[in-house]
């Protein structure tokens, strides 16, 4: 098939050859093996001149189509062997980025020398095309889009309060009872309005209010530090308060369903080996 190409835009098998680097009549034959096995005359010969057939036209478009994809698709095979190199721009939420991704980009950093990496924190949903990201974290469930999503390990979410909280405005025993409590809204998800838990008897759906309200999980955490309410947020932002004694677990026979996070990457964006090595890793360091 290349070769055919180069007897079309060279005008001549022997101009062909020896651009081809081979001799004319390996070229010849070439061309007739091909005519041969597709039944049909792509070139007009003569002593003087030679002309595409109707047939011909039709096959050196279509080739040439051919021929590109596959040499696309054999640079991708190159890419994916070669070594990350360059600069990689990340976006994921405050609490995610900070509390679980940050500390596993060393590791990434330390396997991969010739890659710098960007990390923006933002909880608004940012426009990985416009600003210019190679991938995006998400947390909650996915709307409908043109980007290609992994998903990873769901986010756990617990529920918990400081011990002085509880002393003076008393325990709870079921989901119920946070209707008679002050909750701390998260303002960026559902759970502004509603907490959901998984229970003995299957899921409890509670509405919550509350005086104080963020859209910031450590502003969250530090009015639930100072008794002023129930948290509800990830299990990575509490476990140390937990283990200190500064936060109490409430509720331990209700779970929190796990909140869905995801990776994003554009689709018609090219898998450079630095984001193809990102993206597998947090495959596999995410997904347990």
């Amino acid at each position: 098939m290349k070769t055919f190409i180069r007897i079309v835009e060279a005008g001549t098998i022997s101009s062909a050859a020896n651009e081809l680097g081979q001799s004319s009549q390996l070229t010849g034959k070439q061309l007739r093996t091909l005519e041969h096995s597709l039944g049909v005359q792509l070139i007009s010969r003569t002593t003087r001149s030679q002309s595409l057939t109707d047939s011909g036209h039709l096959f050196y478009e279509r080739a040439k189509i051919i021929l590109a994809e596959m040499e696309e698709a054999e640079n991708l095979i190159s890419e994916t062997r070669a070594i990350p190199r360059g600069n990689l721009r990340i976006s994921a939420p405050i609490t995610f980025g900070s509390q679980v991704l940050a500390s596993k980009l060393p590791e990434y950093l330390k396997q991969n020398p010739e890659v710098s990496l960007e990390l923006c924190l933002s909880n608004r949903t940012v426009d990985l095309v416009e600003e210019r990201f190679d991938a995006v974290f998400r947390t909650g469930e996915l709307p409908d889009s043109q980007l290609l999503a992994r998903a990873l390990a769901p986010y756990q979410m617990i529920i918990c309060a400081a011990p002085e909280y509880l002393r003076q405005a008393g325990k709870l025993r079921v989901p119920q009872d946070l209707k008679k409590h002050q909750c701390l809204i998260f303002t960026h998800t559902s759970m502004r309005t509603e907490w959901i838990f998984q229970g003995p008897d299957g899921q409890v759906s509670v509405p919550v209010t509350g005086r104080f309200k963020t859209d910031n999980s450590e502003a969250l955490l530090a009015a639930a530090l100072s008794g002023l309410g129930i948290i509800m947020q990830p299990y990575a932002l509490m476990s140390a308060e937990i283990a200190a004694g500064r936060l109490v677990r409430i509720l331990p026979d209700y779970e929190v369903p796990g909140r869905p996070v995801h990776v994003l990457y554009a689709q018609d964006r090219r898998m450079t080996p630095r984001l193809r090595s990102f993206i597998d890793f947090c495959t596999t360091h995410f997904s347990q």
